[in-house]
């Protein structure tokens, strides 16, 4: 039963064995919670996982404003679902091949047109960014960044604001990481458990955040993000946790230094 949810990837921490898991983020008016959290099992395709984030967006009653996705859902199968449900998305396109190549080549944003080989040809809206490297990671000039769009009617810089505001997500990958309980099991429930806690705990803290920790004061709500750090927050609940269960803190010796 292990296997069905085994990984196997570039190794790492001396292991090539991986549990994977899907998720469904929000980010919404300076708030991101993670809605819905799915094990990666064999035999479920990406199309078959985003059905099931759209489902559960369906029943929470959210409007999706832009599903934004990885540069790995930039296939044919997967862009044509998509089309098919009307749903509106951001893809990052692969820069493969001379023809996407030649597209991002310019020097204003703006948007193009790109035909996805195929029976019938899939032709994809491009919205490409000019951004300018100033310097940055001892680079000059300017990058275009092309993005599959659906249902927006965005300027291409609007497109490329809203997908980068998607980069909170990995930020939030590393402090679930700071709050997954540790375990050597192999059992795919128990693993998928600790993952969800530690969902729960990044979800809770953010909704502390925006409910104490937001100053009274004129203009958009603004959170204080040096008064109730994360790390503090994990600090209180393992307090607790210490004082509740009477967790053995210290332990007498024998002897004494000499």
């Amino acid at each position: 039963m292990n296997e069905n949810y085994v990984i196997r990837s570039k190794r790492k921490k001396s292991t090539n064995d991986f549990s994977s898991y899907v998720t469904l983020y929000a980010i919404t008016k300076d708030r991101q919670v993670t809605l819905a959290v799915y094990p990666h099992r064999h035999g479920i395709s990406k199309v078959g996982y985003i059905a099931l984030c759209l489902h559960r967006i369906s029943e929470l009653g959210f409007t999706i404003e832009a599903l934004c996705l990885d540069r790995e859902f930039y296939t044919r199968r997967f862009i044509e679902f998509l089309q098919i449900v009307q749903v509106p998305f951001i893809i990052p396109v692969r820069k493969h091949g001379q023809r996407m190549k030649d597209l991002l080549v310019g020097n204003k944003s703006r948007y193009a047109t790109y035909s996805m080989r195929g029976k019938p040809a899939l032709k994809l809206p491009i919205a490409i960014v000019v951004k300018y490297l100033k310097g940055k990671r001892g680079k000059h000039g300017g990058v275009n960044l092309g993005y599959v769009v659906n249902g927006i009617s965005w300027s291409p810089f609007r497109v490329h604001q809203v997908y980068r505001s998607r980069f909170s997500i990995e930020s939030s990958y590393r402090m679930r990481n700071l709050a997954k309980p540790r375990t050597t099991s192999r059992d795919p429930v128990l693993r998928y458990l600790y993952a969800i806690i530690s969902v729960l705990l990044k979800n809770i803290w953010v909704f502390l955040l925006w409910t104490r920790f937001s100053p009274i004061k004129q203009g958009p709500r603004t959170i204080s993000l040096r008064s109730f750090r994360f790390e503090l927050f994990l600090l209180l609940i393992w307090d607790y946790i210490g004082s509740t269960f009477r967790l053995v803190r210290e332990i007498p010796a024998f002897r004494c230094p000499v």
